[in-house]
């Protein structure tokens, strides 16, 4: 896989990612997840409107606003009638467990248009400033046949929606990473409606991948980051609808130190890597193969290690996989047993704890926020 020199985001990515600590946290084998085989839950992920099947997960960088440092931010996609893509929540869990909600998005009181309401993704991303941004592929019945585009909307660190992004090939946006380095921000983000519905349960190739170049003004840090461009970045994903899935398409995004976004291409059953993610003008296609078959079974989110390793969990089964970015895979840990078979469709979003040596993941068949440590 081709490297390149960190210079601008690209640095502030290596920055991001590898941070103060991280030579303390590679194992003396050389892998992230060796020394992890506890799974603890820290809590509860309902809200009191009942809405279930968390999927967004990311740890808050900074304490501000309504935000604190430390804590996990999730966003649920289902309804107290666990209807899929009506799911209206966000919500912060301490490390102890202490549940708060942190939004409850009204689709009728938006500042800017969202196509077709509220179901909130696993795109979920904190940003500088305490801007919170959330992807929405609503539902009106819980079923495929009425997903609608949806949008991204961009929160205060009160949740507030300020804004919100639509168009711009934004169509279904299922999962979302972000760097930023002073006023400027760059959100990769993955669409699986790209002609998902029309085709009635058939795969087509037409998931896709953008790279969303935010801005914001410095002398007015009341104000939302603005969207200065939209590139795509990558293209020919497979997806399709699922009856118990609602779609499945390219899902979890990581970016490596050296600026290269790994996708976990669900349909494909691989982990794809698009090179120069920050700088490229024009797609990269399905990406480059890093891993394919053996541990991965439906690969969903994925979150880069603080030692440059790739974690994924399954749609499958149960189990966490960490790859290394040469497509060895190294480790395999169950996280979930609960199910027919053990651990489908349970995984989704995982973000590794800051500091330490740990990975949170939400699981949708208890609703809950866990942890793997040591």
């Amino acid at each position: 896989m081709r490297t390149r020199r960190t210079t601008g985001l690209a640095a502030a990515a290596a920055a991001l990612l590898l941070g103060s600590t991280a030579a303390g946290l590679a194992s003396a084998h050389g892998t992230f997840v060796g020394p992890l085989h506890t799974v603890s839950t820290v809590g509860s992920t309902v809200p009191a409107n009942g809405d279930v099947n968390p999927y967004g997960t990311v740890v808050v960088p900074e304490d501000i606003g309504d935000l604190h440092k430390g804590h996990v931010l999730v966003s649920n996609f289902n309804n107290a009638q666990n209807l899929q893509g009506t799911g209206t929540t966000l919500v912060q869990v301490s490390p102890s467990g202490t549940l708060r909600q942190f939004a409850r998005i009204d689709p009728a009181t938006l500042p800017g248009p969202c196509t077709g309401g509220i179901g909130l993704t696993t795109a979920l991303t904190v940003l500088p400033g305490g801007w919170v941004v959330v992807g929405s592929l609503p539902t009106t019945d819980g079923t495929s046949a009425t997903a609608q585009a949806g949008c991204l909307l961009v929160l205060d660190s009160h949740g507030k929606v300020r804004e919100t992004f639509t168009g711009h090939g934004i169509n279904g946006p299922w999962d979302m990473t972000s760097v930023s380095k002073g006023e400027r921000s760059e959100l990769f983000v993955t669409n699986v409606l790209n002609g998902t519905v029309d085709a009635g349960g058939a795969t087509v190739n037409e998931g896709t991948v953008l790279r969303l170049s935010l801005v914001r003004d410095a002398k007015r840090a009341d104000q939302p980051p603005r969207l200065e461009s939209t590139t795509e970045i990558g293209s020919g994903f497979g997806e399709r609808t699922d009856s118990a899935a609602l779609v499945v398409g390219p899902t979890g995004v990581g970016l490596s130190p050296e600026g290269t976004l790994y996708v976990a291409d669900t349909v494909g059953n691989r982990i794809a890597a698009i090179p120069d993610a920050l700088t490229r003008h024009s797609s990269a296609g399905t990406g480059q193969d890093v891993s394919c078959d053996g541990g991965l079974n439906a690969p969903l989110g994925l979150a880069v290690a603080p030692d440059g390793e790739i974690l994924t969990v399954n749609g499958g089964d149960g189990n966490l996989v960490e790859t290394t970015p040469t497509g060895h895979q190294v480790e395999t840990r169950a996280l979930d047993s609960s199910g027919t078979p053990p651990g489908a469709g349970a995984l989704f979003g995982l973000a590794v704890q800051p500091d330490a040596r740990a990975v949170y993941f939400v699981d949708d068949a208890t609703n809950t926020l866990n942890r793997l440590h040591k």
